[in-house]
């Protein structure tokens, strides 16, 4: 039992060496049509290190020649199958640059914004790929409207954009949580313009006016009875668009005490101001 495994053992040692040999031998050759037969012999049996250190070597001999457009087009393809997103994107850019007139074009301009979009991360992180990915697919949907892949770019781009719409969300609960409560109504302002659509504008409206009347609160006298004014204003502002809301309770409470606090103010100023005229 113990010779047989050695012996499979070592065939599989020999079969190992002799492929690696066979890559190098390849390689080394500087033949053109053997460097062209066996990098699309690898990258078809899905060995694109391979196959792309072999295109890599034959590219310069093929520039100019009917084959060159295939040559590139699989290079730019073994950085996406490896995952090397960046270089990919870089690529097949590249490629459409290169070949603005080749039938590969429209390929070429949806994988390299697609290549950005397995580069789009969780919502948690930076989103520039995102954003360079939405941008690619709204150029491929420009240029190539009845392109049977539009359906799908738009599918995509509404993932992104949802991505980032939650980035957007959670950014603002953040500055709120850390008390910071006017940068949050300043971001959640800004999901408002840059996604009008949102559904969840309800919850962005009623943490803005939490964040208005808790900012009120929390400033110096000389600024609240303008700040709890601004609190009053969204608040009616939300009942009156969210009408059945489930936030309905808080939000007249806020009302109501914001406009407490407005009248308490107002005495004070008033007693002030009677207070100096008398003396």
């Amino acid at each position: 039992m113990k010779i047989r495994q050695l012996i499979w053992s070592l065939l599989a040692i020999t079969l190992l060496a002799s492929c690696k040999s066979e890559f190098e031998r390849v390689r080394a050759s500087g033949d053109p049509n053997l460097l062209y037969t066996k990098a699309f012999e690898y990258y078809d049996n899905e060995e694109y290190l391979k196959a792309q250190a072999l295109l890599e070597l034959v590219m310069p001999s093929y520039r100019g020649k009917k084959e060159a457009e295939d040559i590139f087009m699989r290079y730019a393809f073994t950085y996406y199958h490896t995952g090397q997103y960046i270089l990919a994107s870089y690529y097949f850019n590249n490629f459409s640059q290169t070949y603005s007139t080749s039938p590969q074009r429209e390929e070429a301009d949806y994988m390299s914004a697609f290549s950005n979009y397995k580069l789009s991360p969780t919502f948690r992180l930076d989103q520039s790929y995102s954003e360079k990915a939405i941008e690619g697919f709204q150029l491929f949907i420009n240029t190539y409207p009845q392109s049977k892949r539009v359906a799908e770019c738009n599918a995509l781009i509404d993932v992104m954009r949802k991505k980032m719409e939650v980035k957007a969300f959670e950014e603002g609960k953040l500055y709120f949580d850390l008390r910071q409560y006017q940068a949050s109504m300043q971001s959640f302002e800004n999901l408002l313009k840059d996604f009008p659509e949102t559904d969840a504008v309800e919850d962005v409206r009623y943490m803005m006016v939490k964040a208005s009347y808790l900012l009120a609160e929390n400033s110096i006298v000389d600024k609240q009875e303008e700040r709890f004014r601004d609190a009053v204003t969204r608040a009616v502002e939300f009942r009156q668009r969210f009408g059945s809301s489930k936030y309905r309770k808080e939000i007249l409470e806020i009302e109501t005490t914001s406009n407490k606090k407005i009248k308490q103010l107002t005495n004070v100023g008033y007693q002030n101001q009677s207070s100096r005229t008398g003396s």
